[in-house]
């Protein structure tokens, strides 16, 4: 008989590392946090012991903070041993900023998969719809004012602040592959949805996941759509990829890239697919009582009911889309462009 899953989640580590130090949190696990320069102001980075040395998992946010924070833990969490490798989940700042830099600094590969790797090289060259430039033209497309189009332009490439420099070699992560590290074996688990080809690390034998973004404790992650694929639906794929983590064990302990370890998976997936469910109907009535088809622009504060920053704002445009491209996408809307050019939404 299969055992109930728990009614709340439970939290093992009531408290974080302090800057500069780690917390054991399973044999041959190191946990460390670093700051964010933003709203989310920290990530947790996992050190797997090794044989001679570490593997590191995800490398924080490129800047001086960061930076003499890994200075004293080279001094004292590392004991003296290299990272011998990096394994960097996806290509987002907080997790691949670092890699080049330490990389440089240990000799050693980075490994990720082949999607978040052109991701990262698209973004900092601006290629291929990736350049700030081109997300305003959806945004405006989307009815975003000219103010916040402004405001957003202004801040010119931010991802190139946080990865100055993205690594040139990587060695490949598939969907299933086997790695070996901790004294641990860990199966890749590939998400979608919150970046383009998102690695989670499952030991089975263990129990312990590294659950990068794709599963968070206390927030949603960010699922949002972006120019290159501007008429996908990444919250569908967000979904669909949960599926992999429902089956996995509610004892298995999860190491998130944000907020606190914890257990209880198929309670999370749950509670972030009620989530998304709620999001979704809420979008869907706005829609369906407006007088006229709407722009995305004037739904955003359906999904987000408070005071957004710039960076904010930009995150929740992107993910307002992502919810309207999934009912359209779905049937649940239509979707025309109008004859200011903008693209609108009816019930």
């Amino acid at each position: 008989m299969t055992a109930p899953h728990p009614a709340i989640l439970d939290y093992p580590l009531a408290t974080p590392p302090p800057p500069g130090q780690a917390i054991r949190v399973a044999p041959g696990i190191l946990w460390l946090r670093m700051p964010l320069p933003f709203a989310l102001d920290h990530i947790n980075l996992w050190l797997l012991e090794e044989e001679g040395g570490w593997t590191l998992v995800d490398t924080g946010y490129a800047n001086a903070d960061t930076h003499a924070l890994w200075e004293q833990h080279f001094d004292a969490t590392l004991g003296g041993m290299p990272i011998l490798r990096i394994i960097a989940t996806h290509c987002h700042p907080d997790h691949l900023g670092n890699a080049t830099w330490l990389a440089q600094r240990f000799d050693c590969p980075v490994a990720m998969t082949h999607g978040e790797f052109m991701a990262a090289h698209a973004i900092i060259d601006e290629r291929a719809a990736h350049a700030p430039a081109d997300t305003c033209a959806l945004f405006r497309q989307h009815g975003m004012s000219d103010d916040d189009v402004a405001a957003m332009a202004a801040r010119g490439n931010q991802y190139r602040r946080g990865v100055p420099v993205a690594p040139t070699r990587f060695d490949r992560l598939l969907a299933r592959d086997t790695v070996a590290a901790g004294a641990m074996t860990w199966q890749v688990m590939i998400g979608h949805g919150h970046s383009s080809e998102h690695a989670s690390l499952f030991a089975a034998a263990h129990d312990v996941l590294i659950s990068g973004d794709m599963l968070l404790p206390r927030i949603s992650t960010n699922v949002s759509v972006w120019p290159a694929d501007s008429d996908g639906d990444p919250l569908g794929r967000f979904l669909t990829s949960l599926t992999a983590y429902e089956d996995l064990p509610p004892s298995s302990l999860v190491l998130p890239s944000h907020g606190l370890p914890f257990r209880g998976i198929p309670l999370r997936v749950a509670q972030l697919r009620a989530h998304h469910d709620a999001r979704l109907a809420e979008l869907y009535e706005a829609v369906a009582a407006a007088e006229a088809p709407v722009v995305a622009a004037q739904m955003i504060p359906v999904l987000f009911q408070r005071e957004l920053d710039v960076q904010q704002r930009f995150f929740a445009m992107g993910e307002t889309i992502a919810h309207l491209n999934h009912l359209w996408r779905h049937g649940r809307i239509r979707r025309a462009r109008a004859a200011d050019g903008t693209l609108r939404f009816s019930a």
